[in-house]
């Protein structure tokens, strides 16, 4: 009888996911995620995901609750998202959050262990890369009269969301002012230093000093009003 009821109790949770696959193995995974059209999303704590991840996923760190959720926002939900960890536990708990506000989601089974068990390639930020020195980063922002700088990642959901907004916004000022991108990814004593506590953060320098500030998502039309 308990037998049964557990069943019982499965199939409805299947029939409420309307058949969506909930976990996949590597090898179904990793042709999920090559047809396009899709998200791939790290929850791994950032040195966790700078040790090796999968090409193009983004990352949001499931133990961090504010990380996670500000990241995650700003995902698509029109597109699929296929979600990671180390081992799945933590995948599998963040899918579920992110079903419950309506996306479409399918966790890798067994992490990333069982991706590079069955011999799927990582990509990574090189352990070696050096980072900027206050003095240098001070010379960059001295460089021209007006600097912008982008403290921001490519794994990073509201950074990607800016992308096309600044792209628009350097097209129509390259000649006023100059862009300085900073990778959060390693960056990460300069951040400490200029106070920098999440990604992406835009600083306007004039002549040199800071003018303005902002975490988060700006819009075009308050990068325009910071030139005034």
């Amino acid at each position: 009888m308990k037998y049964f009821l557990a069943a019982f109790l499965f199939m409805i949770t299947a029939c409420s996911l309307n058949g969506q696959q909930t976990a996949i193995n590597p090898e179904a995974f990793s042709k999920a995620i090559g047809a396009g059209k899709i998200q791939v999303l790290d929850v791994r704590t950032a040195d966790e995901y700078k040790s090796g991840h999968i090409n193009n996923a983004l990352q949001a760190n499931w133990l961090d609750k504010n990380e996670f959720n500000d990241r995650t926002s700003h995902l698509d939900k029109n597109k699929h998202v296929y979600i990671y960890c180390l081992s799945g536990g933590r995948s599998g708990a963040a899918a579920e959050v992110l079903r419950a506000k309506g996306y479409t989601v399918t966790n890798l089974e067994g992490g990333i262990n069982a991706w590079k068990r069955e011999g799927k390639p990582l990509v990574g930020v090189d352990p070696n890369a050096k980072q900027t020195s206050m003095a240098s980063y001070e010379g960059q922002v001295r460089s021209t009269k007006i600097v912008l700088v982008d403290f921001g990642a490519e794994w990073c959901p509201p950074c990607k969301k800016m992308e096309p907004v600044l792209d628009a916004f350097m097209k129509q000022n390259s000649k006023k002012l100059t862009l300085v991108k900073m990778d959060g990814g390693i960056e990460t004593a300069l951040m400490k230093s200029l106070k920098v506590e999440a990604l992406p953060t835009f600083i306007l320098y004039k002549n040199g000093k800071e003018v303005k500030r902002k975490q988060g998502l700006v819009t075009q039309e308050e990068f325009n009003s910071w030139l005034d």
